[in-house]
């Protein structure tokens, strides 16, 4: 399963992909805001993740998706994003997303989202998905409320970092079906906005 934007194609992971994996990854500034990745990273934990998200794709029932975001100029896998924990009875999902540090400040996570939240509410016809955010993430926490989450509260102490072994609060963040297509176009235009600043 692809989607297409007009900066990014979001597709399945490929082994070849591994050392665009370790280059995102192997950077702190990117690692000390996911739970689970370890710090320093190589090829070995790279593809470990990639072998095990081909696999979960190949299942017949499916409680989650990840989607590689590559740059169409670059031919290049600069982050991940997915949806998790896909709770069919209640028709709810979580979703998380990292970007390579050197791809930060150019909209590429609104531009990746757009698709992947359509996908969520108008495919899989869930209601609602959620997303978290240590406390001290600025950027993350930002990105939620301009993707129209809305804050749900805060977990302390929730999780161990494994790049650093710091205990972190996470904030909770929930989107309704209704919420997003509201706010949609207005992200549609803010990503059109970026991009026509970004042209040389």
């Amino acid at each position: 399963m692809n989607f297409k934007t007009k900066r990014l194609i979001l597709r399945p992971p490929r082994k070849s992909d591994w050392k665009d994996i370790v280059e995102g990854c192997k950077d702190l500034e990117v690692s000390k805001w996911l739970a689970v990745v370890p710090y320093p990273y190589n090829k070995k934990e790279a593809m470990e993740f990639i072998n095990k998200k081909i696999k979960d794709l190949r299942k017949k029932e499916k409680y989650s998706y990840v989607f590689f975001i590559e740059l169409k100029s670059e031919k290049k896998v600069i982050g991940v994003t997915d949806i998790h924990e896909i709770n069919k009875l209640d028709k709810t999902a979580k979703t998380g997303t990292w970007i390579n540090k050197n791809y930060w400040r150019h909209g590429y996570i609104l531009e990746a989202k757009v698709p992947v939240l359509d996908f969520v509410f108008n495919k899989l016809k869930l209601r609602k998905i959620e997303t978290e955010a240590f406390v001290e993430n600025k950027a993350s926490n930002a990105m939620s409320k301009k993707l129209g989450f809305k804050k749900e509260g805060t977990k302390i102490k929730t999780t161990i970092c494994n790049a650093t072994r710091k205990i972190h609060d996470a904030n909770i963040y929930g989107l309704l079906k209704e919420e997003w297509k509201k706010i949609r176009p207005k992200i549609i235009k803010e990503i059109n906005r970026k991009m026509k600043n970004e042209k040389p």
